[in-house]
C-alpha cells in the first residue's frame, strides 16, 4: 500500500467545478486572461541590489522607510528586474551598474510583495550621491547595520545564506561612478 499522495483526477471533482473548467477552456484568451486576473491574488514586484565593497554593502536612508533599506524599487510595468534594479541603483544612488542574474526571489504571502535580489561587487571606493527617494547613503558592515526594514531584513537573511554556499555566481559589476 503506498502512502504516496495521488494526483487529483477529474473523477474526484465536483461537477460544478467541472462544469467551470469546461466553460474556462472554451472562453476567448482575453476573457480567460480577465478570469485569471480576478481571482489570483496580485503582487507587487521590487528588485533589490547587494552593492558589495570590501564586505560592507550600500544603505540608504529613505523618506518612505524606516531604518535602512537597500537600492532598489518595484518594476514599472512591462519592466525585466534586472532592468528595474540598474534603473533604481542609478536614480538613488548615481551608480551605474550591470547585473547578472539574480541570486534570489523572495515571496512574502501576507503582503503580497516578491522581492528580486541581486548582487554587484564593487571593486574600488566610489562616492555615492543619494539621489530621487533617497535621503542619505552608507557603505555598513553587517553588524553596523541596525534598524533595517522588514523586506531589507528578510533580504539579508537570503543574502547571508548566499554567500554562506560560496555566492561567486549570479553577481554583476559596478560601470561607472
Amino acid at each position: 500500500m503506498s502512502s504516496q499522495p495521488r494526483p487529483p483526477s477529474t473523477e474526484r471533482l465536483g461537477p460544478l467545478h467541472r462544469l467551470a473548467l469546461r466553460t474556462f477552456r472554451v472562453l476567448p484568451r482575453p476573457l480567460r486572461m480577465l478570469a485569471i486576473r480576478w481571482v489570483a491574488p496580485a503582487h507587487t514586484v521590487g528588485a533589490l541590489c547587494f552593492l558589495e565593497q570590501d564586505g560592507r554593502v550600500l544603505l540608504l536612508r529613505q523618506h518612505h522607510r524606516e531604518g535602512w533599506t537597500l537600492p532598489g524599487g518595484l518594476l514599472n510595468r512591462g519592466e525585466d528586474a534586472g532592468a528595474a534594479v540598474v534603473r533604481e541603483v542609478c536614480e538613488e544612488t548615481g551608480l551605474t551598474v550591470e547585473v547578472g542574474l539574480p541570486f534570489a526571489a523572495l515571496v512574502a504571502p501576507r503582503s503580497r510583495r516578491v522581492d528580486i535580489l541581486f548582487h554587484v561587487a564593487v571593486d574600488r571606493p566610489v562616492e555615492v550621491h543619494a539621489n530621487g527617494e533617497a535621503t542619505g547613503a552608507a557603505w555598513l558592515r553587517p553588524d553596523e547595520v541596525g534598524e533595517v526594514d522588514e523586506p531589507t531584513a528578510t533580504s539579508f537573511v537570503a543574502w547571508t545564506s548566499w554567500r554562506a554556499t560560496g555566492g561567486g555566481m549570479h553577481t554583476g559589476r559596478l560601470l561607472r561612478a
